[in-house]
């Protein structure tokens, strides 16, 4: 009887569900933040079940709370301002168990991070799988959802990666290149996905799987920590792509759900309708907003609940690590629209309490200026308040495209065609509390390539690129649009996110390399580089104010001046070559006589009129 009772006892612990903890979320934390305030979501078998206890000078456990599923705890701390550096041991029992768990508490350091990005930047986007390979032994993983690589696939992984990005910075330099912003770079640890009847793989980094991971495929944490400061020694800044409104069907916390609302349900499967209309119309259904808002994005891609306060404070504390971590500059926010925006307001607001200067600037794809302002600080009596700094200029953009392609054409000098398209989209300023903080651009990841739009026409090109680089907001292009990189998404997005030339060993062509760029190719890299290095060295142009002439005949002339100087931008839209009078411009050219032709270098000693070449952008430094 005694050996029966004996077995028995010793079997108890055997047979009852052991607690431990897996993960802790954040990984760390640091002393002399200005919010001393941080949730641990911890997360393991049964830890939800655990009593917990921190003994740590400086460091109190406010509160422990417990959910629906019970291998989750959330704690909240407070860290005073006296807590010094260290390892704090969390503490969970139950019973005769007890569970230590260690988290690392750090000093802040001095490197540079959170530094904005201004209208005196340039941003390259470029998607790391797609820019440069320096380190083939990370291509794939055999243990990874997605174990494929293989450039010959445009849906597969191709083997990009940090360190192959690193080892083009000089080449972003010479083109004139102030910042990167890669598409995602935190883990994708998804496995194929069936669009279309084709297997395509997650290369493009929109579907998280463990925020605190950099994809490993890409390098890890200590590539793009590396990255970053080998960007900033070259003074580079760097922006961050950050996803708040879904995550990946395969991310560790949609395989075991903290609680039901952790993302948004739908009694049967609900896409979002993508339409922007039903967020600021006042006549809007409440059920087409839902939708809009907590739609799914695709199906395999989870719709986060922003609304849950420990799913808000994931969110949140997961931005700032990673600029603390990584030292990020400037943070681009991936579909904005469709976030809960109280949550976003919460979220930006928390980024600039702690780094004042970064920027911050999201995605919402519109169509309109009314519903573009909606989404950054505006003017506009909205019932909802944005406090976004900025955003992406869609609205500029899809003005730009459609005014070139009438560039050359009789349309050219219509009443609403051509130039007066971008004049009429910047007209609308008013909106904006500050429209110098949108970021431009004339192509990007998701669209066709900005050569294709324009029809392979080398003047609309060249046009283009001059009015991004001129006009008011912080410019940014897409990788390879400076050597004629083109195509169209359609029927594919992998169409318009093929390799960079010269980013493989082995590759027949290097384009990172004036030899081996063509004629053509060169004189495109040539013509960005001049006008990306007169932007960045002459305040006039990169922060100066904005005036604009109502375009006449197909002919758009604007100025950016400060008290210091300014730069005149006369553009003729036409297909054949016009005399430009420029009487009409006094306002601006009252004190000027001579300019310097910014693109020829050749001098102008007279300004009385001007010779504008069909469909072509003079751009003018004035002087006295």
């Amino acid at each position: 009887m005694k050996r029966l009772l004996l077995l028995a006892l010793l079997l108890v612990p055997l047979l009852a569900p052991a607690q431990s903890i897996t993960r802790v979320n954040p990984t760390n934390w640091w002393t002399g933040m200005k919010n001393g305030s941080v949730q641990l979501l911890i997360y393991g078998p049964q830890a939800g079940t655990l009593t917990y206890s921190i003994t740590y000078p400086g460091v109190k456990l406010l509160k422990a709370s417990t959910v629906e599923n019970p291998n989750y705890a959330f704690l909240d701390l407070t860290i005073s301002a006296a807590a010094q550096p260290g390892t704090v041991r969390i503490i969970g029992k139950k019973g005769a168990q007890t569970v230590t768990q260690k988290w690392e508490l750090l000093a802040r350091d001095n490197r540079p991070k959170g530094q904005g990005v201004t209208q005196a930047d340039l941003i390259y986007l470029a998607m790391p799988d797609r820019f440069a390979n320096g380190d083939p032994g990370n291509d794939k993983f055999a243990d990874m959802a997605d174990p494929n690589m293989d450039r010959a696939n445009p849906f597969f992984r191709h083997g990009g990666d940090l360190q192959g990005a690193a080892q083009r910075i000089g080449y972003l330099k010479e083109l004139g290149v102030t910042a990167v912003w890669f598409t995602p770079v935190i883990e994708n640890n998804q496995g194929l996905t069936n669009e279309g009847n084709t297997m395509r793989a997650a290369y493009h980094g929109y579907g998280f799987t463990d925020h605190y991971a950099v994809d490993r495929r890409l390098g890890g944490n200590a590539a793009y920590k590396s990255y970053v400061q080998q960007a900033h020694a070259a003074g580079l800044k760097v922006v961050q792509d950050a996803v708040y409104n879904h995550v990946g069907n395969n991310h560790w916390f949609i395989q075991d759900l903290p609680m039901k609302s952790w993302v948004h349900q739908w009694p049967t499967y609900t896409n979002t309708s993508y339409r922007q209309q039903p967020i600021t119309d006042p006549h809007a259904a409440q059920i087409d907003r839902a939708v809009t808002l907590n739609g799914w994005f695709v199906p395999f891609l989870p719709d986060l609940n922003q609304q849950n306060p420990y799913v808000a404070n994931f969110l949140i504390q997961h931005a700032i690590w990673s600029v603390e971590t990584f030292g990020v500059d400037a943070w681009r926010i991936d579909t904005y629209m469709y976030n809960d925006q109280p949550f976003m307001n919460r979220c930006n607001a928390a980024l600039l309490a702690e780094y004042p200067r970064i920027h911050i600037f999201g995605e919402s794809s519109v169509t309109n200026v009314v519903d573009q302002a909606y989404y950054v600080r505006n003017k506009i009596d909205f019932p909802f308040k944005s406090n976004q700094p900025g955003g992406l200029d869609f609205v500029l953009e899809n003005a730009m495209l459609a005014g070139l392609k009438e560039v050359g054409t009789p349309a050219a000098t219509g009443w609403d065609n051509a130039a007066q398209r971008v004049y009429q989209a910047l007209a609308q300023d008013a909106v904006y509390q500050d429209p110098t903080k949108l970021v431009t651009f004339i192509d990007n990841h998701d669209h066709n390539r900005f050569l294709s739009e324009v029809g392979e026409d080398f003047d609309r090109y060249k046009l283009g690129l001059t009015w991004l680089l001129t006009t008011r907001g912080i410019p940014s292009m897409y990788y390879g649009t400076e050597i004629l990189m083109k195509n169209f998404k359609d029927p594919t997005d992998a169409e318009v996110r093929k390799d960079f030339p010269g980013g493989w060993p082995g590759d027949k062509e290097d384009k990172f390399t004036a030899a081996g760029r063509s004629a053509k190719e060169n004189e495109a890299f040539q013509f960005v580089k001049t006008l990306a290095a007169y932007r960045k060295t002459h305040p006039a142009l990169h922060s100066g104010k904005l005036m604009q002439y109502l375009p006449e005949n197909g002919l758009y002339v604007y100025f950016r001046y400060d008290a210091s100087g300014a730069v005149m931008v006369a553009s003729n839209t036409t297909d054949k070559p016009a005399t430009l009078p420029t009487a009409r411009f006094s306002e601006r050219l009252s004190g000027f006589s001579k300019a310097r032709n910014v693109l020829s270098g050749e001098t102008l000693t007279s300004l009385t009129t001007l010779q504008l070449p069909a469909k072509t952008a003079l751009v003018l430094e004035l002087s006295k």
